[in-house]
């Protein structure tokens, strides 16, 4: 099977994971996901409602579409650990309001070329929360300016805050619902009901696109929903 092929088939099967969105109030269409896989050979399946995962190198699912306004992007996620090759408690990830400064309004634009890579998405603007990154030591709160890319490396995702303390570290076989939201110019995450970072934003900055962001690892995904806030 081609990389390509490949692709078009996890757009159907997420077509079928993902009946409805409530940001439109629309039926989504094929391709409502764009996967930018490093290792082109990541596994899937669909159990009932679930998507599960296993990503050999890094992962990016990008929502195909761009959010703007005030918003809530909430889903479930289970870090699988059943000594599989790839279960591996570490990096339960996400970007959002993610932007590419040299193609504004056209993230998808070097998708084949960031191709997983976790290093090229510091060409982004973009928020990240790495939960249970570094082998499950950190979690930790970023704000990526792509701009500074090739040109200042300390200058591109200064880190805003970070906990190491066991109860904000992953744990096996456990359901997390993750809570992500861009309101009233600021943004915060919420992981079972539990604030963990919050920024002031200036305007329009929570405007992009999410991303969930896995690396070497094993995962189940559900509940996806994202919706307008008044």
């Amino acid at each position: 099977m081609t990389h390509s092929s490949f692709i078009q088939i996890l757009w159907k099967c997420l077509f079928l994971f993902l009946p409805c969105t409530v940001l439109a109030q629309e039926r989504p269409s094929l391709g409502h996901w764009i996967a930018e896989d490093q290792s082109g050979i990541m596994d899937f399946t669909i159990r009932e409602d679930t998507l599960e995962l296993i990503v050999p190198e890094g992962l990016t699912l990008w929502y195909k579409d761009r959010l703007t306004g005030d918003y809530e992007i909430s889903y479930h996620i289970c870090m699988v650990m059943n000594g599989g090759k790839h279960d591996r408690l570490s990096d339960m990830n996400c970007f959002w309001a993610a932007n590419d400064p040299k193609h504004p309004g056209k993230l998808l634009a070097r998708s084949t070329w960031r191709n997983g890579v976790f290093r090229n998405y510091n060409t982004l603007n973009l928020f990240y929360v790495g939960y249970g990154g570094n082998d499950n030591a950190t979690t930790r709160f970023r704000r990526y300016y792509g701009q500074f890319y090739d040109v200042d490396e300390t200058r591109i995702k200064p880190l805003i805050k970070e906990y190491t303390d066991p109860a904000h570290l992953l744990k096996p076989n456990q359901w997390y619902q993750i809570q992500i939201r861009v309101q009233d110019n600021c943004t915060t995450f919420l992981v079972d009901g539990e604030e963990l970072f919050r920024l002031p934003l200036e305007a329009g900055a929570g405007d992009g696109h999410f991303g969930l962001r896995l690396l070497q690892n094993h995962v189940r995904f559900t509940n996806f929903r994202i919706e307008h806030l008044n």
